[in-house]
């Protein structure tokens, strides 16, 4: 499957909701550079990082630091012409500013933390905050049944059974950069990193910003405890083929049957 690369057609498809609106205002078939994002952006209150600096999409150059170091102290983010990756990350810097400001920090506390041990290894807690950043997910639910479901890895009961109460008391919003990226050309086994919320109905009844900015608060404020979601394994695991409509193949009940992606969990 051919990846996707225009901007109005990746705002109508299931899972680009938070960045649709970004996606309609550019539009065209190719990401905008650093330049172009920082002029398109330039009425919009500006993100800061964990260290205070105002947000600045940049190229890339050599010798400047490591890139969340310089993130943190001057709040430039590196941004490659051309690169859908890093365009995505420029929008979810937008979309949910204090968490990724949070996640910023964490990870600067984390290199803090590994240098004055004298130590080389990115350790499990730079891994995990790398993995939200990238493959992140939250997923706000008003019902504990379909939450217990997921959390046991009964995917075709989530996804097939109980499509209509999914519709209705469940959104997964992803947070991801990559997932962004990856799902312009979706393939077999794309897999999110979720963060759960219990939200109630009226929650879910909010319009689209609302509930977005509410995300982004709750994430800063979990990701500004030092010890949660501190290892990669902490984070729920979510098959994002097997949401509904997000791929045209899932409107079969067979298709949930693939445990090429729709794993059960693990026995203890």
């Amino acid at each position: 499957m051919a990846a996707i690369t225009d901007l109005g057609a990746l705002a109508a498809r299931p899972l680009f909701e938070p960045v649709a609106g970004w996606l309609d205002a550019f539009g065209g078939s190719a990401p905008p550079d650093a330049s172009a994002l920082n002029a398109a952006l330039a009425g919009v209150a500006s993100p800061t990082s964990a260290g205070g600096a105002s947000i600045r999409f940049v190229r890339p150059e050599a010798g400047r630091g490591g890139y969340e170091e310089r993130i943190f102290a001057c709040g430039e983010v590196e941004t490659r012409a051309g690169n859908w990756h890093d365009f995505f990350n420029a929008l979810a810097w937008r979309v949910y500013p204090q968490a990724k400001r949070a996640l910023n920090g964490r990870h600067h506390a984390a290199l803090q933390v590994q240098r004055a041990a004298g130590s080389s290894a990115r350790g499990a807690a730079r891994d995990a905050i790398t993995q939200f950043d990238e493959c992140g997910m939250v997923v706000a639910s008003a019902s504990a049944a379909l939450l217990e479901l997921l959390r046991a890895h009964e995917w075709k009961e989530l996804f097939w059974q109980r499509r209509a109460q999914l519709a209705r008391d469940m959104r997964c919003l992803v947070f991801g950069h990559a997932l962004w990226d990856q799902l312009r050309a979706p393939f077999v086994g794309l897999t999110a990193k979720a963060v759960v919320l219990e939200v109630d109905r009226a929650w879910l009844a909010r319009p689209l910003a609302q509930q977005l900015a509410d995300v982004d608060g709750r994430l800063a404020e979990i990701f500004s405890r030092p010890g949660a979601y501190a290892r990669p394994r902490d984070f729920q695991p979510l098959p994002l083929l097997g949401i509904p409509g997000v791929v045209a193949e899932n409107s079969d009940p067979s298709y949930y049957d693939d445990q090429r992606q729709f794993r059960p969990a693990r026995s203890a």
